[in-house]
């Protein structure tokens, strides 16, 4: 199984698909894992935040969800985030193709390999999502007639609280298009584990401070989920030859024993 979609807020499931549970005990603790299959085509499936949501943001065992794809045989992840807006181009209700982040989490394991058994490396992050994904995304959503804005940078705060006005202020003046709680480090991981990984941003709000309250529009998004879904699935379908450098981002100083 080379296939993997992970979903965050307001997702919960694959529209269509029949989801068996799995449980792959790893070397960072128990993950939750889904089958997911529709007409011969199988993927894994994992709901970030668990299908009910009881998992708050922090306390997310991200190690061990991106090792239990691994080990599974997943080479290839699609990611969903529910994010605020700050670049005005992304209105509540819109969608943005991640491009790159800024990292402002706390107290969150941020590598699988920490020094002695489990090795040393460092993980270029010069193109932190995979160009060949984000192409195959953007010409299918094309002809699909979805808008996506092709560029975005993510903001990854710890949560579980909101940010503040002058936080958000902070992260449009450095660069910042949509802030959320859960990119960092999935990506990060997923990239050290040499996965093919990359993620669209779903718009549930603006940012703290934008406008006189913080609407949510989770509740009139149930469309565009489903054809994000859809848009996913289609390209782990699709899509062959990856032609990129994903698989050569680490470097290890001293390899795992």
């Amino acid at each position: 199984m080379e296939s993997a979609i992970i979903t965050g807020t307001g997702i919960y499931t694959i529209p269509g698909f029949e989801l068996e549970q799995k449980q792959v005990d790893t070397p960072f603790g128990v993950a939750k894992v889904y089958i997911a299959r529709k007409d011969g085509f199988e993927l894994a499936y994992l709901a970030r935040h668990g299908i009910d949501h009881t998992t708050p943001p922090h306390n997310i065992n991200y190690r061990a969800n991106l090792k239990a794809l691994e080990m599974m045989g997943v080479k290839r992840v699609l990611a969903t985030y529910a994010v605020g807006s700050i670049n005005r181009q992304i209105p509540p209700m819109g969608l943005a193709l991640l491009s790159d982040f800024l990292d402002f989490t706390n107290n969150r394991p941020l590598t699988f390999y920490e020094g002695g058994k489990s090795g040393l490396a460092h993980t270029s992050m010069d193109v932190p999502y995979c160009p060949a994904m984000r192409h195959k995304i953007l010409e299918l959503a094309n002809r699909a007639n979805l808008h996506i804005h092709p560029d975005a940078v993510y903001v990854a705060t710890n949560g579980p609280r909101f940010e503040t006005p002058a936080e958000i202020r902070m992260y449009d003046k450095l660069g910042g298009d949509v802030v959320g709680m859960t990119g960092v480090p999935e990506v990060v991981l997923a990239r050290e584990l040499n996965m093919h990984y990359a993620a669209i941003a779903y718009s549930i709000n603006w940012a703290a401070g934008l406008e006189a309250e913080m609407e949510f529009v989770s509740e009139k998004m149930q469309e565009i989920r489903q054809k994000l879904a859809s848009l996913l699935v289609e390209t782990l379908q699709v899509i062959d030859t990856l032609d990129c450098n994903c698989e050569k981002a680490v470097m290890f100083m001293h390899p795992p024993k």
